[in-house]
C-alpha cells in the first residue's frame, strides 16, 4: 500500500495552473453527442476514470469514439433512436453521475441493461432516481436498499411524467430530462431549489425544444418534448471549478502566493465556494470572462490571504456541495469559527463526507463538531498534522487533506490517494508546477 505524503510549502505558490475539463460537463457532453445523429467534435474533455465509464457505456450502445493526439474526441453516433442493446454489464466504477444519468438515458429504450460499480458506488443509494424513472414504465430491480448492481428493463410504451424533486439533485433532474427526450409528449421536472443547470444549458445549446418557468413561490419547472431531432454541434468542455477549488484554497493559505487558473467554468450555480472564500477575505479575481458552449468561463487569479470564519447558509449548499471538504480545510486555518449548514447530501457522496471531514480534521488536530446537518470548524493558527488520512475511495477527501498538509507542522499521509484519478488525473503534476512538494512512499 502506498501513501501520498503532503509536505508544508516552504515558499509561496506561483504560476499558472491548468485545470482539466469539468467532470459534470464531460459526462453530459458525451451523452448529448451520443444523442445526436452524426459526428460531434469535443475539446477539453476530462480524461478521467469517471468519464471513461460513461464513454464505455455509450460505446456499447453503438456510439463510435476516435481520439486525436491533441485531446480532441470525435464522437460518431447513430442517434438515440438507433441505440443497440449492450452485450455486457456496465461497470460504472466510482461514478455516480454515470450511473444515474445513464439510467435516465436508457430507461425508455426497449432492452435490458445490467449495471454495477466499485465497492464505493455499490454503497450509494439509487432509489431517488429509480423512483421517478419507474414512473415512465421502466422496471428497475436492485439489491436491498436500492443499491447496485441493478437491472433496467426499458419501458416498451413509455409515458411522460411530471415530477417534483424532494431534494435538490442535478443528477436526478438530468436523468428525468434525458428520459423525457425518449418518450412521447411532455415531461416536466420541478425543483424547489435550483441545482446545477448544465443539462438545461445543453438543451438550449443544442436547440432542443424545452421551456423553463418559475412560479412566484420559486418552484422552477423544466419541460422537454419527446423525440426531438438532435443535430451535432461542436462542444468545448470548460475547466472544472470543483477541481480548481483545491488549487484556489492552496494559494489562499500560503502567504505571498499568486496563482492563475485560465478558462475555468463560472456557472453561477457552481460558484458557491468562491463566494464563500471571498466572504472569508480571500483575494480572488476574475479576468477575461466569456461564454463557451453555453457556459460562463473566465481566468481566476488568487493571492495568498488571511481568512476569517463565516456562516455558510443552507441555501448555498446546492451551489457548492462538492466543495465542503476543501472549505473545511480553509476554515481550519481561518480566524474564528466557520459554521456550515444544509449538509445532508454529504452523507451519500463517494463516502459519508460529513463524518470523513470530522475524522480527518480530528486526526490532524483541528477541533470540529457536527449537529444534525451542520458542521462547525474552529480555526487555529497552527495545525499539527502528522496523521494518516483514510480517504474511503473519495477523491475530494484525498485532495482536500493533501492541501491541508501544505500548512501543517508535520506531513500528512494520504491513504487511497489513487482515487484522485476519478476526477483530476493531473492533480499532482498541476500542484508541482506551482511549487508544491510531495512524495509517494510505501
Amino acid at each position: 500500500m502506498s501513501f501520498l505524503v503532503s509536505q508544508a510549502a516552504s515558499s509561496p505558490l506561483s504560476g499558472t495552473a491548468s485545470i482539466p475539463g469539468d467532470k459534470s460537463l464531460s459526462h453530459r457532453a458525451l451523452m448529448f453527442a451520443a444523442l445526436a445523429k452524426g459526428e460531434t467534435t469535443i475539446t477539453g474533455l476530462l480524461p478521467s476514470e469517471d468519464v471513461l465509464a460513461t464513454r464505455m457505456a455509450l460505446a456499447s450502445l453503438g456510439v463510435d469514439f476516435r481520439d486525436h493526439p491533441d485531446g480532441t474526441v470525435f464522437v460518431n453516433s447513430p442517434g438515440y433512436q438507433h441505440f443497440q442493446e449492450p452485450e455486457d454489464i456496465w461497470n460504472m466504477g466510482n461514478s455516480g453521475t454515470s450511473a444515474r444519468l445513464l439510467m435516465g438515458m436508457i430507461c425508455n429504450l426497449p432492452f435490458r441493461v445490467f449495471m454495477t460499480g466499485d465497492a464505493s458506488l455499490r454503497r450509494r443509494p439509487m432509489g431517488r432516481v429509480m423512483q421517478p424513472l419507474s414512473q415512465f414504465g421502466a422496471t428497475i430491480t436492485a439489491r436491498q436498499n436500492n443499491l447496485l448492481p441493478l437491472l433496467i428493463q426499458g419501458a416498451t410504451h413509455p409515458v411522460p411524467i411530471t415530477y417534483t424533486l424532494p431534494v435538490p439533485s442535478a443528477q436526478v433532474k438530468s436523468a428525468i430530462l434525458l428520459a423525457g427526450l425518449m418518450c412521447p409528449g411532455e415531461t416536466t421536472v420541478m425543483e424547489p431549489q435550483p441545482s446545477r443547470d448544465h443539462t438545461e444549458r445543453l438543451l438550449a445549446y443544442y436547440q432542443i425544444p424545452h421551456r423553463i418557468t418559475q412560479d412566484p413561490q420559486g418552484l422552477r419547472s423544466i419541460t422537454v418534448t419527446g423525440y426531438p431531432e438532435i443535430h451535432p454541434r461542436p462542444l468545448h468542455v470548460v475547466a472544472d471549478p470543483s477541481s480548481a477549488a483545491f488549487v484556489m484554497v492552496a494559494a489562499l493559505l500560503i502567504p505571498g502566493s499568486y496563482v492563475v487558473m485560465p478558462k475555468v467554468g463560472l456557472n453561477p450555480l457552481r460558484t458557491g465556494l468562491m463566494d464563500t472564500l471571498r466572504e472569508m477575505g480571500g483575494d480572488i479575481q476574475i479576468h477575461n470572462q466569456t461564454v463557451i458552449s453555453g457556459e460562463e468561463v473566465g481566468d481566476i487569479v488568487v493571492r495568498g490571504s488571511v481568512l476569517r470564519g463565516v456562516t455558510v447558509p443552507a441555501e448555498r449548499a446546492p451551489r457548492m456541495i462538492d466543495e465542503y471538504p476543501i472549505l473545511s480545510v480553509a476554515a481550519a486555518f481561518a480566524q474564528g469559527s466557520t459554521h456550515m449548514h444544509g449538509l445532508s447530501e454529504l452523507r451519500v457522496k463517494e463516502s459519508n463526507r460529513l463524518q470523513a471531514i470530522l475524522d480527518g480534521l480530528s486526526a490532524v488536530g483541528v477541533r470540529a463538531e457536527s449537529h444534525g446537518d451542520s458542521l462547525t470548524v474552529y480555526g487555529q493558527n497552527t495545525v499539527s498534522g502528522g496523521a494518516t488520512i483514510a480517504t474511503h475511495f473519495d477523491h475530494r477527501m484525498a485532495m482536500s487533506f493533501f492541501v491541508m498538509g501544505l500548512r501543517t507542522q508535520s506531513p500528512i499521509h494520504i491513504q487511497g490517494w489513487e482515487s484522485i484519478h476519478t476526477s483530476f488525473p493531473t492533480f499532482l503534476e498541476c500542484m508541482g508546477r506551482i511549487g508544491v512538494v510531495w512524495t509517494i512512499g510505501g
